[in-house]
């Protein structure tokens, strides 16, 4: 981790936890006060099957879900979403029926892309955004733009983070929220009070983890 100042949100739910540093963290888009690290959600089988678990509750018989289109590396998080969604006891109409798990690539322009043997998955397809976190909305809205643009429909934005309740319309819905960290904050990288005040960044983070400054 980044700095000395870290330590676990911890839950009711076994394996599901945040670790996390407070500090002062530059993203590409702004700087935060708090480095979440999804590290093993993302690649610990454990972890990840604590997360879908819990984002499970939020999709019921009346949430159609034929593709989960997995950012920031979360495909691991993914399929075990999609395994419990398609288990018989899970009252998801998408039952007995399977669930396509894909990820997209990225233009140098940022945009995302799906290749012609990967865009039928994504066409006329109910699909699901995952994210690690959803904070400026940026990566999901891109998302919600890739998936209309090849012909799919999105159905919600689920995330292990997220400080919004919703982006360009679809719910947003997530495992930890401002309420595990009331005073979680991000600014504009020109307006931010932590440069300001002459507090030196601690680190360089994205959705790949960090590098200290």
């Amino acid at each position: 981790m980044p700095t000395n100042n870290t330590y676990k949100l911890e839950t009711k739910r076994k394996n599901l936890y945040l670790r996390i540093a407070k500090g002062h963290f530059a993203t590409g888009r702004s700087h935060i006060n708090y480095y979440i690290d999804i590290t093993t959600q993302k690649s610990r089988l454990s972890e990840a099957k604590a997360v879908a678990q819990e984002l499970l509750s939020y999709y019921n018989a009346s949430t159609a879900i034929d593709a989960i289109l997995c950012l920031d590396g979360t495909e691991v998080i993914g399929t075990c979403l999609a395994e419990e969604l398609t288990k018989n006891h899970f009252l998801n109409i998408n039952a007995h029926q399977t669930i396509y798990v894909v990820t997209p690539e990225h233009t140098a322009n940022s945009q995302l892309l799906f290749r012609d043997n990967i865009a039928p998955m994504i066409k006329g397809k109910h699909v699901l955004i995952l994210a690690a976190s959803v904070v400026t909305g940026y990566t999901a809205n891109a998302a919600i733009e890739a998936v209309k643009y090849y012909g799919g429909m999105t159905v919600g934005i689920a995330s292990i983070f997220a400080t919004v309740d919703e982006c360009n319309g679809y719910k947003v819905r997530s495992a930890f929220n401002p309420t595990d960290l009331p005073d979680y904050a991000t600014y504009s990288s020109n307006d931010c009070p932590l440069c300001k005040k002459g507090i030196k960044i601690d680190a360089l983070v994205n959705t790949f983890g960090f590098s200290k400054l």
